[in-house]
């Protein structure tokens, strides 16, 4: 991108943090997520996208506060996030899954990083929100490998520049692994992501829905397949939307 396409890119966006949040059926706790995003104590927060994916808007139809930014689109995650960052208004991209919880101190974090100069984009390590010891390994596993790789999923609080994001051309339009490969694109351009040391808390659900044993082996198996070049589109056969 030419200095002056740059300088018009940001220009168009304010400073602030636009969170977008990709929903699938999720009407019973989306207020939850919201009402906790404002709580939180920072100035930094611009706005609060929910894309729903359903073809009723179950979920955007029970938000209850005014000032949150609606938006229906196709079904698919790597839809849904493209469609919220191509509404949002502030300059740094924040997507988060609706079972997500964010740090007290997420937002003056993530400005801090982005301002640094150093970081286009980065990510939390992750935590689960269970008792259960059997998932204390998994959070160790995932801080490992996430600081080995450089590569976090999206379960860990993606956040990167607007006009970074957009120079990119945004999500690949793919059914699965379409957070693991923005991160490749921007590791191959040779660019830096950050990992906040501080735990985003997620749902278990899926593990326990599914067995951990299980969903674990599944999840490993997933991601060594995508990195030997198996296609997204079969991948996805193995995993449950």
């Amino acid at each position: 991108m030419s200095m002056k396409r740059e300088a018009d890119a940001k220009s168009m966006y304010r400073p602030g943090i636009s969170v977008i949040i990709p929903v699938l059926h999720e009407a019973q706790t989306i207020n939850g997520v919201i009402e906790h995003l404002r709580a939180l104590p920072s100035p930094a927060l611009r706005e609060i996208i929910i894309v729903d994916g359903s073809e009723d808007g179950d979920t955007i139809k029970a938000i209850r506060s005014a000032d949150v930014v609606r938006m229906e689109a196709p079904r698919g995650r790597a839809r849904q996030m493209n469609a919220g960052a191509a509404a949002a208004r502030g300059d740094v991209l924040l997507f988060l899954h609706a079972d997500t919880v964010l740090p007290r101190d997420a937002m003056p974090l993530i400005r801090s990083h982005m301002d640094d100069g150093r970081f286009v984009a980065g990510a939390f390590d992750l935590g689960l929100k269970t008792r259960r010891k059997v998932f204390r390994i998994t959070e160790k596993y995932v801080a490992f490998r996430t600081r080995l790789t450089r590569v976090p999923f999206g379960d860990q609080a993606i956040f990167i520049r607007k006009d970074y994001f957009d120079e990119l051309g945004g999500y690949r339009d793919i059914p699965i692994m379409e957070d693991v490969e923005l991160m490749g694109r921007i590791k191959e351009r040779g660019d830096r992501i950050c990992i906040i040391p501080k735990q985003v808390m997620t749902s278990p659900r899926r593990w326990e829905q599914e067995g951990v044993l299980y969903c674990t082996l599944r999840n490993w198996m997933l991601q060594l397949l995508y990195v030997l070049g198996v296609s997204p589109e079969r991948l996805a056969k193995f995993y449950k939307s």
